[in-house]
């Protein structure tokens, strides 16, 4: 059990690391842990994505907190917490005491400013993998694109566009659940 806490330590320290860009970018990690250990499901990985972003808090700690505690329980949850905000926390300390030399340095900007497609580029492979895997339904797909396309015509917040897709979703998933 001790060896179990300590992969899952350490896979969820790896994704604080390298998930550079927000909660997002955590997913192509947590896809790969779900292809590599079998700790959760991909299916899961698609339930804690929707949970993450619609409850409150960073959606990669969020995420984090879902895969833990569905591998290993409350312990695992307060394990993979731990690790994936660890890194950042660590960054951010060192970050704070040299700010000052580092802040106008143009390799730093150079760095930040590629770090940003690769993460869309990993965050999309994922996505069409997704897509792909999971079980999706003809009504789901109508949804999605109709605000892929909504979302380029008005430009409302993502959270009215994610709000207004769990309502849909919960609503159908309730009519198929009474036979409606």
């Amino acid at each position: 059990m001790i060896r179990l806490y300590l992969l899952l330590f350490a896979q969820f320290f790896n994704i604080g690391v390298f998930s550079f860009g927000g909660g997002y970018a955590t997913i192509p990690f947590l896809y790969d842990i779900a292809q590599k250990y079998n700790w959760f499901t991909v299916k899961q990985l698609t339930d804690m994505l929707a949970i993450s972003s619609i409850t409150p808090g960073p959606v990669g700690v969020n995420m984090a907190t879902f895969a833990g505690f569905s591998t290993s329980g409350i312990l695992g949850a307060a394990i993979a917490t731990s690790a994936i905000v660890l890194p950042s926390f660590i960054f951010v300390t060192i970050v704070s005491k040299i700010l000052d030399k580092f802040e106008s340095n143009i390799y730093v900007k150079n760095i930040v400013a590629s770090l940003k497609p690769a993460g869309c580029a990993l965050l999309s492979a994922v996505g069409i993998k997704l897509l792909f895997t999971s079980n999706l339904h003809l009504i789901g797909l109508i949804i999605l694109a109709t605000f892929v396309i909504a979302s380029f015509k008005k430009k409302f917040d993502p959270l009215f566009y994610l709000g207004v897709s769990a309502i849909i979703g919960i609503s159908l998933g309730y009519l198929n659940l009474i036979g409606i």
